[in-house]
């Protein structure tokens, strides 16, 4: 009876790291720095928090950000080149993308598009790729937040004159092959949002749901769409067609070993979770520790990662308070009155234009907070959207009205109120960042780390047995002190040059990875590097170059 038992709980956990031996090969593009359409704010931050997460999930992956033409084209090239026998491939793209008679395309930042014959040389079919994954990996998984409203196509569409029918709104359905998944992040044919956000509405359903413990990837998708559904007030649906044979689990259920008595502590897990926290923890972004909380919700730092987050937010109220603080002592000064309007009058002057089937009438008090709340974001003025009217968003309401030289008749949320944020297109109060940060493309980083920023090679120098090898060589990307890459590199590189890197792996159906630590001087830099889990015993020196 006892062998029996001992031969059941081997079969369980057979089965649950079962998904952990697979080979997963994914490809993440994320455009955003588009030279001849409006750029777009979501793509690259899209693309950087998916290839993390796509990596914790055991996946090999091959990252493009702001890729051109030929850049697009390499990282496909890479990408098909792993794919061959693959167990499951997957396919993100956050960018512009756009159908002509029933086929999708991406966008590569320098395209132009002014005529069609353009379109064969400046841009790519999406089924490049499809084809690719459907002829290598037995499943296919594949994510489009490309459907963005799109200069380009319009561009194009007047190119064609009478034949302008043949560029559609949004993507077109996709027909998928045996065993694929092919997701939207909106209906065919219809355009999605880009997100006021640090990802696009659709991204950030899919880092939350995306490899739910012991949940399919069916299931995930159902709570993806709830979500957008949510945040957009109906206005975005997710679609998706799926021709899965069965059930695809990203992250199964562990199943304890009963038999054997308790099961051994992760040390890999830890010592990697510790370095992931190293690498974070002096970070002044909450976005650092909410990745970590994704990442390890149950973690050993996880209620210091709480009270980081709360330090930092009320920090960034601090700092608002002063500067209405600031604006109020100005405004106490004789000013000339007729430049300043009243928001009763304004409020007035909206109601009188709008028409009775505006999307704000008739709100419940819940919803009209929510969305004002919202538009209050969208502007710059309010940090947390929770659909409570509160002292925070009295305060972000003020902030506002000091900005476009507004005196308050109310601070409660009103119709007519909602109706005028969401004529602003423009962000009106400034990017406030915590004391030792900096602004730079409309985020907040650290003074001097953009020196940094770049390809880096790295060069890991074996003074053990580290198996078949003695050096290996792989690139990262730095950008304003983060680094990441498509090969299961992530960390960051301080304002003084200290470098904390991680490599994580799975070999054999085993974790393992590299902690890299070292210091850069100029463009090269020095460092030591140690194994852990299925990498143990296996360490010595680093060198690092830019590129």
């Amino acid at each position: 009876m006892y062998y029996l038992r001992v031969a059941i709980a081997l079969s369980f956990f057979l089965l649950s790291s079962y998904a952990w031996a697979e080979r997963r090969i994914a490809l993440v593009i994320g455009n955003s720095a588009y030279q001849h359409a409006p750029q777009l704010a979501n793509p690259q931050n899209d693309a950087g928090d998916m290839a993390s997460k796509l990596t914790g999930l055991g996946f090999v992956v091959v990252t493009g950000r702001d890729l051109d033409l030929a850049g697009m084209r390499r990282s496909i090239r890479e990408f098909v080149r792993k794919l061959e026998g693959a167990d499951v491939a997957l396919f993100f793209y956050a960018g512009h993308g756009l159908q002509v008679n029933g086929d999708n395309y991406m966008i590569p930042v320098d395209a132009q598009l002014q005529s069609n014959n353009d379109l064969d040389f400046e841009a790519l079919p999406i089924e490049l790729v499809l084809s690719a994954m459907e002829r290598n990996a037995k499943v296919n998984v594949v994510f489009l937040d490309a459907c963005r409203d799109n200069p380009l196509a319009m561009t194009l569409a007047r190119s064609l004159g009478t034949r302008s029918v043949a560029v559609g709104r949004g993507l077109a359905k996709l027909d998928t092959g045996v065993g694929s998944l092919i997701a939207f992040a909106t209906q065919p044919g219809n355009v999605s949002l880009d997100g006021s956000g640090r990802n696009s509405p659709f991204t950030t359903a899919l880092l939350k749901h995306l490899g739910t413990p012991g949940q399919s990837i069916t299931d995930d998708m159902i709570a993806v769409r709830r979500a957008v559904l949510q945040v957009t007030d109906g206005k975005q649906i997710p679609w998706d067609s799926s021709s899965l044979t069965g059930s695809v689990v990203l992250n199964p259920l562990a199943v304890p070993d009963t038999a054997t008595g308790p099961a051994a502590p992760a040390d890999t897990d830890r010592t990697v979770e510790l370095a992931y926290w190293n690498s974070i923890k002096d970070a002044t972004e909450s976005n650092f520790f909410e990745a970590y909380l994704q990442q390890y919700p149950n973690g050993a730092f996880a209620t210091l990662a709480k009270l980081k987050i709360a330090a930092i937010g009320r920090e960034k109220e601090r700092q608002m308070t002063e500067q209405e603080k600031a604006v109020s002592e100005r405004a106490a000064k004789p000013a000339d009155d007729a430049r300043k309007t009243e928001v009763a009058a304004l409020d007035q002057a909206n109601s009188g234009t709008q028409s009775s089937g505006s999307p704000a009438d008739n709100m419940a008090p819940g919803d009209l907070a929510f969305a004002t709340q919202r538009e209050l974001a969208r502007l710059g003025c309010l940090s947390q959207v929770d659909g409570k009217w509160g002292d925070s968003s009295q305060k972000a309401l003020r902030a506002y009205a000091a900005r476009k030289g507004l005196r308050l008749a109310s601070l409660a949320p009103t119709e007519a109120l909602l109706n005028g944020l969401k004529a602003i297109g423009n962000r009106v109060c400034p990017l406030a960042c915590a004391n030792g940060m900096e602004v730079q493309d409309n985020r907040c980083v650290a003074p001097g780390l953009s020196v940094f920023d770049g390809t880096w090679k790295i060069v890991r120098h074996a003074k053990t047995d580290c198996g078949d090898w003695r050096e290996l060589s792989t690139t990262v990307s730095v950008s304003h002190g983060a680094v990441s890459s498509g090969s299961g590199f992530s960390g960051k590189i301080s304002s003084n040059g200290t470098v904390n890197i991680t490599h994580t792996f799975v070999h054999k159906g085993r974790k393992g990875g590299n902690i890299l630590t070292g210091r850069i001087n100029g463009a090269t830099g020095t460092g030591r590097f140690k194994g852990t889990g299925a990498g143990s015993g296996c360490s010595g020196t680093i060198t690092l170059s830019k590129m």
